[in-house]
C-alpha cells in the first residue's frame, strides 16, 4: 500500500538545536454499515447507515547537537457512525525525548497492551470492513468490557501517563504506566516484549489495574508461510479467555484477502456475583461476544494511497455486520 505523505519543514536557526520538523499527515475514509443490531423502531438508527471519518495528524520534532530528540504528535478528528454526525475534536498531545533507541512518552500515551504486536488485524483500518465492525477480533476485548487498557485517544485526552520504549535489533520493550487523579484515583501498570527472528515475530504483554476486571496478558505469534501470513493471538482478560487464528493471503499484486476467528470463554457466575458484566449470549442488551466470532476482509488497492475496502463479520451473539468503503491516506 503505497502512502503519500505531505510535509512542511520549518528551519530553526539556534545555537542548541538542528532541524525542526512539521509533518501534516492523515487519511479518510467513508462507506457504508449494515447491522442487524439496529432497529429504527427500536433503537431509532436505520440497519443500512454512512460511516466515516477524516484525520489530520500533526507530528513535531526536533534534535539537539548532541543527538537527542524531542517532538510531539496531536490530531484532529471528524467522524459519522449510525447516522451521527460528529464535528472536528482535537485530542490530548503526546510529548516525547528519545536518545539511541530509547524513548520516553509522557501524555495522551500509547500504552503497552496497545502496543502489542498481533493485537489488531492486518487490514488499513485494523479490524473488518471500512471502521473495524466493533472489534470484534481483538482476543482482548471480552464480555462487554471492551478497550479496558490505556491506548492513544484519537478524539479525547488520552490516559494522561508516562511509558518507556526500548528497541534494538529485532527485541523492542514497553513499560507503560496512568493514574486517575480524580476521585477514583486508580493506576495501571503494563508491559510488553517482543521480538522479530526472520518473518516471524513474538510478543507477550501484561497489564495490572486497580479497577476490577482489567488485569490480562496477551501473547501473540506471527509470521508468513510461504505466501500466506499467518497469526495466533491468545488473550487472559482477569479470567477470561479467548484464542484468536488469521490468515491472509495476496491475490495478485493489488488485492489482500484475510480471514479470522475467535472463540472466548463463559463468563462465570462468581464473575457475575461479584460485579462483572452479564452479557452472556440470550441476555436482553447482550453485545457479548462469548463463543465463536468470524470474518473476512477484502481489500483492493486503487493507487495513489487509495483502496477499497470490505468486510463481513458474525460475533457469537449472531449480530451480522457488513462494510464496504473507500480508504484514502495522504
Amino acid at each position: 500500500m503505497k502512502k503519500v505523505l505531505f510535509a512542511t519543514t520549518a528551519l530553526i536557526a539556534t545555537a542548541g538545536m538542528a532541524a525542526a520538523d512539521v509533518k501534516i499527515s492523515g487519511y479518510g475514509r467513508f462507506g457504508l454499515d449494515y447491522n442487524d443490531a439496529n432497529d429504527r423502531a427500536v433503537n431509532g438508527i436505520s440497519k443500512t447507515t454512512i460511516t466515516s471519518r477524516l484525520r489530520l495528524q500533526f507530528d513535531m520534532s526536533t534534535e539537539t547537537d548532541s543527538g537527542v530528540a524531542f517532538g510531539a504528535r496531536f490530531r484532529a478528528q471528524a467522524e459519522s457512525r449510525d447516522n451521527t454526525p460528529g464535528g472536528a475534536t482535537f485530542n490530548g498531545a503526546r510529548f516525547f525525548v528519545g536518545y539511541q533507541g530509547i524513548s520516553v512518552y509522557v501524555g495522551n500515551i500509547i500504552g503497552a497492551i496497545e502496543n502489542t504486536p498481533g493485537m489488531y488485524l492486518e487490514t488499513r483500518t485494523a479490524g473488518t470492513g471500512i471502521d473495524g465492525a466493533g472489534f470484534v477480533s481483538l482476543v482482548s476485548n471480552v464480555n462487554g468490557e471492551y478497550f479496558n487498557w490505556d491506548a492513544y485517544s484519537s478524539a479525547g485526552a488520552g490516559a494522561n501517563g508516562v511509558e518507556v520504549l526500548y528497541s534494538t535489533g529485532g527485541f523492542t520493550g514497553h513499560i507503560s504506566y496512568s493514574t486517575d487523579n480524580g476521585p477514583t484515583n486508580v493506576d495501571r501498570v503494563a508491559g510488553m516484549v517482543s521480538y522479530k527472528f526472520g518473518d516471524w515475530r513474538v510478543a507477550v504483554s501484561a497489564q495490572s489495574s486497580d479497577i476490577a476486571w482489567e488485569d490480562k496478558v496477551v501473547a501473540s505469534v506471527s509470521g508468513n508461510i510461504g505466501n500466506f501470513g499467518v497469526r495466533l493471538a491468545y488473550a487472559d482478560n482477569d479470567g477470561i479467555g479467548k484464542f484468536g487464528l488469521y490468515g491472509n493471503m495476496d491475490i495478485g499484486s493489488a488485492s489482500n484477502i484475510l480471514v479470522w476467528v475467535t472463540d472466548e470463554d463463559a463468563v462465570s457466575a462468581a464473575d457475575v456475583a461479584n460485579g462483572r458484566n452479564d452479557n452472556r449470549d440470550g441476555v436482553a442488551g447482550s453485545n457479548n461476544q462469548e463463543g465463536t466470532s468470524y470474518g473476512i476482509h477484502y481489500h483492493y488497492d486503487l493507487g495513489g494511497g487509495a483502496s477499497f475496502e470490505t468486510g463481513y463479520r458474525k460475533a457469537s451473539n449472531d449480530n451480522d455486520t457488513f462494510q464496504a468503503g473507500v480508504y484514502f491516506s495522504f
